[in-house]
Parts: C-alpha cells; sequence; structure tokens
C-alpha cells in the first residue's frame, strides 16, 4: 500500500484493527517497553531474542578478547577459540583448557562475568513472568451479524471459552467507534459504549451470545449496510474474569471492521437434539452465519 502524498515522509504507519493511521510527533520509549514488548511476542520469537543477545554479546566479548590477547590455551588470531572462551567465561562452563593471562585479558573476563550474572538474572525473570503469567483461549466468532432475534433486531456475535476449565465472572464491554462531523466541521470518532442483553457470566465454559438490542437507543438505530459503511462503523470488545484454575485475572480483545458486520443474517445453529434425548455440538458451525429469510419480521421493542 503506496504512502498517500500528504503523508509527512517521518510519519510511522500503523494497522490496527483493519484500519491504516499515520502517525507523526509520537514519543517512543523504546528501551522502556522492552518488558512489556517481551511478554507480548510468541514464545519462539522470546526465545530467539534471548538466544540472540547471548550471541550478540560473546561476539562482542570474542572479538574483543581477539584484539587484547592473553588467552592461554588459544590459537593465535583464532576468533573461534576467542568466541569460545567468551562462551565459557560467560555460561560459567569453565573447561581448563583456555584462561586469561595479562591485565587486559583478566579486566575483560571479569566485566564479562559481571555481564553474564546481569544477563542470566534478567533472562530467568523475563522467562519466568512470560511463562506464569495467565493467559486465555476464547474464540470470537469471524462476523457480527444484524438481524432478528425473538422478532427484536439484533447485533450479535459468539464467544467460546477453548479450554476445559471456567472463566469465572467474566464480563465483557462493547463499544462502537463511528465518525461524525462536528458542527465546526472537524473528522470525530465518537464512541459510544452498547448497552447488553447480558453483559456477565458467572462461569464462561462453553459458548456465549453477546447480544445488543438495536432499539431508537442505540446509536446502531436506523443504519443499514450503506449507512455502517459511510459512519466507518467499528466494534471494539473486552472481555474480562478470573482463570477458574490459576485464580489470576484474565482479558482479551476483539475487534470487528464494518465489513465484518453482516446485515439480515443470523448464525447458524450449533446445537443439535437428537433422537435420544441427547445433544449434539457442531463447533464446525460457529463462525457461520446465512442471510435471514424475507419472510422473518423485525419488529420495534416493547416497552
Amino acid at each position: 500500500m503506496p504512502r498517500p502524498a500528504d503523508v509527512p515522509a517521518d510519519a510511522r504507519r500503523i494497522h490496527r484493527g483493519g484500519s491504516t493511521y499515520y502517525v507523526r510527533g509520537e514519543q517512543r520509549a523504546v528501551l522502556s517497553d522492552a518488558y512489556h514488548w517481551f511478554l507480548r511476542m510468541s514464545w519462539p520469537l522470546a526465545l530467539l531474542v534471548i538466544a540472540g543477545l547471548f550471541l550478540t554479546i560473546n561476539l562482542a566479548f570474542g572479538l574483543a578478547y581477539l584484539t587484547a590477547g592473553g588467552v592461554a590455551g588459544a590459537r593465535p588470531g583464532s576468533f573461534l577459540d576467542a568466541l569460545s572462551f567468551s562462551i565459557q567465561t560467560m555460561a560459567t562452563i569453565g573447561y581448563g583448557v583456555m584462561n586469561p593471562v595479562g591485565a587486559g585479558a583478566n579486566v575483560l573476563m571479569i566485566a564479562e562475568s559481571i555481564v553474564g550474572i546481569v544477563f542470566s538474572a534478567l533472562a530467568t525473570g523475563l522467562v519466568f513472568a512470560k511463562f506464569s503469567r495467565a493467559t486465555t483461549r476464547v474464540a470470537f466468532s469471524r462476523v457480527a451479524v444484524i438481524g432478528p432475534h425473538d422478532g427484536v433486531r439484533t447485533l450479535m456475535f459468539r464467544i467460546a471459552n477453548q479450554r476445559s476449565n471456567a472463566i469465572v465472572e467474566a464480563t465483557v464491554h462493547v463499544v462502537a467507534t463511528m465518525t461524525t462531523t462536528t458542527q465546526e466541521g472537524s473528522l470525530f470518532f465518537r464512541s459510544h459504549d452498547l448497552r447488553l442483553v447480558r453483559d456477565r457470566h458467572v462461569g464462561m465454559t462453553r459458548g456465549w451470545m453477546v447480544m445488543h438490542v438495536i432499539d431508537e437507543t442505540s446509536p446502531l438505530h436506523g443504519l443499514d449496510a450503506a449507512g455502517l459503511a459511510a459512519r466507518e462503523v467499528e466494534l471494539s470488545i473486552a472481555l474480562t474474569g478470573i482463570d477458574e484454575t490459576s485464580t489470576q485475572t484474565v482479558h482479551t480483545r476483539h475487534h470487528y471492521d464494518t465489513p465484518d458486520l453482516l446485515i439480515d443474517h443470523r448464525f447458524v445453529d450449533t446445537l443439535r437434539p437428537l433422537a435420544d434425548g441427547s445433544m449434539f455440538v457442531d463447533l464446525t458451525q460457529f463462525h457461520h452465519a446465512v442471510p435471514v429469510t424475507t419472510s422473518a419480521s423485525v419488529s420495534a421493542p416493547v416497552g
């Protein structure tokens, strides 16, 4: 996607929630945010970062040992031996084949020992913090639908807990953001908290159909597909609760863009009663939605 001509070259492009933003003048603190950045990254990437830092530090000290000399048992001019000695020093392996000789090599050895202690402590702490951090495995339906429910026009989407335990006191919060123009002609992104039919779940073990009735008080009232697109309606969802196993607070977020909002659709049923009285649960239909029949009537809520 090419950068628009009227966007400054130093503006940073951000893709978030299906939208593209160009930000200029932000103050970023890379080192200060490194801890949070590490916790958010995937395990393979986190382990790769630790291994990369370990190798980078040893490469730097290996070059220093090669330049300073004074490593007994190392072949003259061998960077591989200098690197091997650096790794042995930092990891406190000590095979006994190579050892520092002279002031320069001993100073480097002391400095690397201190760096190694700090690096090991930081790496251990980061791995433990990441490992002990409670996470969720919650699935959101790929689309949200607007259609009839009990004769009332309703916004609906599905949430499912993909773990075998429960999320206790689960709470969901839905915010609709849409573009408006103020009386002064300024573009403004207005956020509306959507009132839900049920925003709490005592113990979320299976699925949850989150519903918002589109009545006269709803910010979505009177908007068809063209209206949703014109207002650039987006839904932001936040789910919080307590993990039953770890008793830690867990949370997750999801986002629906305008193309994800299907008008006059309903979700395919995932439950089907069987002849023997048992129930058949078809989770392959979790994300599927179909158009409602033309005969389906939608009325305004009574009262």
